[in-house]
């Protein structure tokens, strides 16, 4: 009797369904136990913390309901069946998260319960139903993209975004599978969604789910070491690289993680962009919302490497991707398959891909430093945030210079501390990094989507800490800044680097946002050589560039550069914007 076909998932059929070899299991096994040496693996009793946690989430979810309902008269009949439920999404829900990661978390609720019930019961609930001392850095941003409440439960950091349903009740068995869902929901509410949606419909298209969770753990180990992670600032995201390693999965359905692996290497590095990678086919559905439709958007159109979330509505998720940030993915995409190719010949190991990058030891002479400055420390949190999204744009205009061949951005910001006394030592700090306080490490900032401004960015002491009457007294006061780096590769015969046009440009936009305060907020652009680079940006074992040595003819006078020495290594012009 003939077997029956498998179920084909994905656009097109398999490209092969051999089953693995010897060889290839052992590769996988190898893998298992490099990413475990990696870290990357939690411990049990850590991942029971999390259900202890997301079942309180649960029960305080209830209770928020039920409050609400209680406080608009419902009969307590009514009260009773209001429900409310928890959702995760992202690295938790796809089954890869690691030590220190955060659960994205989404709590859906009955079409009575609105956005200002949220912000003005759930946070007070929250600190009253965990156990004490439980919650710490509560921080409420209803003006976010999305509606979201931060904070910090025992231990574990929880993004928790809201969302109603158009039902009177939200009990436990409820799904957001579906379109049926979405009717009667403003586009916030579908944008909150969506995350889990997505997620769920990602693992619904993957033949093996733990073949493909071993294998979104090498490849997001991988992207994070190399620093190509970082949907903000130009990289994919976390939901890309799962959604580029299931397209593999649909693609070799019998294969075990480390083909996976390889096969997204070479399937990957030869892809035609911007061909999209899609799990399914896009659907118009009867929802009067935009999909991506690059016949119909001129924006789509624009897309370098398109990746589509397969739920509806379908949406690009590397709608960041620059001309440069393409480039550094595709050079890593062929380092990443060399290496994979050793490794399943055994001339390599694991630990070879999951080498770390070599963004400021090696890779550029020259770089941009975007330093964001404010005087207290939650005027930066906003500012940084907002200067961070914009950063891409900056890296859009040097890609129109003349000179310059690739403009990288490093995926994370340096956030510093500094202490000064004066006018001139604050404007030092906010331009070159003086005045650093160096008892305070230096911070690197988590590469997601910023928070939108609350009304209230000033603190009660600003005076003291870097406001607007500072009058040149010898008081101390504190400055923020967050740092991104650009490192820049010039075209060969370059002669000069004036940079001043695309850097007003950025300046202009950032500057002005309606939020942006000039007496408690500042932004500057510098150029700086690789010897320059702060120490700080170098991790212990790194070595840091150092100055070249003027070549010194037989008599001791110092040589001039050749005309071909000045073009291979021509030097920025000294820059401050």
């Amino acid at each position: 009797m003939a077997t029956p076909a498998a179920t084909q998932l994905g656009m097109t059929p398999p490209l092969s369904l051999n089953l693995p070899t010897v060889a290839e299991n052992k590769a996988s096994n190898a893998l298992i136990e490099e990413l475990k040496r990696q870290n990357n693996y939690e411990s049990t009793s850590e991942t029971n913390k999390r259900t202890v946690v997301l079942q309180s989430l649960q029960a305080i979810t209830e209770e928020f309901v039920r409050q609400v309902t209680r406080l608009q008269g419902k009969p307590e009949s009514f009260v009773k069946r209001a429900g409310g439920k928890i959702f995760t999404y992202g690295s938790f829900r796809l089954g890869v998260f690691g030590p220190g990661s955060d659960i994205d978390t989404l709590v859906v609720v009955p079409k009575h319960v609105s956005v200002d019930d949220y912000f003005a019961y759930f946070p007070d609930l929250l600190k009253k139903m965990a156990p004490e001392g439980s919650i710490t850095e509560l921080t409420p941003v209803p003006d976010s993209f999305v509606p979201i409440i931060k904070f910090v439960y025992s231990g574990i950091s929880i993004d928790l975004i809201f969302s109603r349903l158009e039902k009177d009740q939200v009990p436990k068995d409820t799904t957001l599978q579906g379109d049926d869902v979405l009717d009667g929901l403003s586009e916030s509410e579908l944008r909150s969604l969506n995350g889990t949606r997505v997620t769920d419909e990602i693992l619904n298209l993957v033949p093996q789910k733990a073949i493909f969770r071993t294998a979104l753990r090498g490849i997001k180990l991988w992207a994070q070491r190399r620093a190509i992670y970082a949907n903000i600032m130009g990289f994919p995201g976390g939901v890309a690289w799962a959604m580029l390693v299931a397209r593999i999965c649909q693609l070799y359905p019998k294969a075990t993680s480390s083909t996976i692996i390889l096969k997204f290497f070479r399937i990957m590095d030869k892809w035609q962009w911007p061909q999209p990678v899609l799990l399914k086919n896009i659907v118009k559905g009867r929802h009067n919302v935009r999909v991506w439709n690059p016949q119909v958007y001129g924006s789509d159109r624009g897309h370098l490497m398109p990746i589509i979330t397969p739920a509806f509505p379908q949406m690009c998720a590397t709608h960041n991707i620059t001309y440069s940030t393409k480039e550094v993915i595709q050079r890593e995409l062929k380092r990443g398959g060399d290496i994979t190719d050793n490794i399943m010949s055994g001339k390599a190991q694991w630990k070879d891909l999951f080498v770390k990058h070599t963004f400021f030891t090696q890779g550029y002479k020259y770089y941009l430093s975007v330093i964001a400055a404010s005087s207290t420390e939650e005027a930066q949190l906003i500012w940084g945030g907002l200067v961070e999204s914009k950063v891409r744009l900056l890296v859009s205009g040097l890609e129109n210079q003349p000179s310059i061949k690739l403009a990288h951005p490093f995926n994370k910001g340096f956030e510093r501390i500094h202490k000064c006394h004066n006018e001139e030592e604050i404007e030092k700090a906010k331009s070159n990094l003086e005045y650093q306080v160096k008892d305070i490490p230096t911070e690197t900032t988590d590469p997601s989507p910023p928070l939108e401004p609350t009304n209230e960015v000033v603190s009660e002491d600003a005076e003291v800490n870097g406001g607007p009457n500072t009058n040149g007294a010898e008081k101390p006061c504190m400055v923020y800044t967050t740092t991104w780096y650009i490192g820049l590769e010039l075209r060969e015969g370059a002669k000069s680097l004036d940079l001043s046009a695309e850097v007003d440009h950025f300046k202009k936009i950032c500057t002005g946002w309606e939020k942006y305060k000039p007496e408690f907020n500042a932004l500057n652009v510098t150029h700086t050589k690789n010897y320059d680079l702060p120490d700080d940006v170098f991790c212990e074992g790194e070595i840091k560039p150092v100055r070249p040595q003027k070549k010194k003819a037989a008599n001791g006078v110092a040589k001039k550069r050749s005309a071909t020495e000045d073009s291979a290594s021509i030097p920025a012009k000294r820059q401050q914007t």
